[in-house]
């Protein structure tokens, strides 16, 4: 994963006002803490950073560059998004240290498709797992093609990076395949919801007529 580089500037303001006026500047309010130092309250360019999360996932790696002082790296740790309008709203950062190792999440996708009949389910679309924060795995790719039914795949048969350990338990399920329902086992519910739907319908005709 490659490293990012922003420029931060240290914010001296607090409290929602404070935050509003960040936000309509363009910037992200975000807290910067790790290592036993005291948290560094900063501003991040929102363009910038939301650009570097969108390219390079919720794990991406950040050198912050702050006026007057050394460059930091930081790991994203939670980014809070406003529940409506889905713009961020807070960023909590991890400061890092080359050769570090850290837990991070990393997502799970699937790749190919499974053999005729069957049916698909991704129970976990990430797993927790230790890595060198410079080199946190971007993702993890198991490929379905052809899988029968009965095939599950656990969080053990996942092939990791040399330095990068499982931390989640080895038999968590990530992959069932099982065998796709047939029209017959299906037309019972689809027969409730035509029926939920019709009397949705209903109720909203005679509360319009009313």
């Amino acid at each position: 994963m490659s490293e990012v580089r922003l420029t931060v500037e240290p914010r001296t303001e607090f409290g929602k006002g404070a935050a509003r006026r960040t936000r309509r500047a363009g910037k992200v309010p975000a807290v910067l803490y790790g290592h036993g130092a005291d948290p560094k309250h900063l501003s991040l360019p929102a363009v910038e950073f939301a650009r570097a999360i969108r390219e390079n996932g919720h794990n991406a790696v950040l050198t912050l560059e702050v006026a007057g002082s050394n460059s930091e790296l930081a790991l994203t740790k939670t980014i809070t998004t406003h529940p409506i309008k889905n713009y961020i709203e807070h960023v909590d950062l991890l400061l890092v240290q080359r050769g570090e190792k850290v837990t991070v999440n990393v997502p799970v996708v699937l790749s190919g498709d499974a053999g005729p009949g069957t049916l698909v389910t991704h129970e976990v679309t990430e797993i927790s797992v230790e890595a060198e924060a410079l080199h946190i795995p971007e993702q993890f790719e198991i490929s379905i093609e052809g899988a029968e039914v009965g095939t599950q795949i656990t969080a053990s048969e996942i092939v990791l990076p040399r330095g990068v350990l499982l931390q989640a338990d080895e038999d968590l399920l990530i992959v069932n395949v099982t065998e796709a329902p047939s029209e017959a086992e299906m037309a019972p519910e689809l027969a409730e919801e035509e029926a939920a739907e019709g009397e949705a319908e209903s109720t909203e005709a005679a509360s319009e007529e009313g």
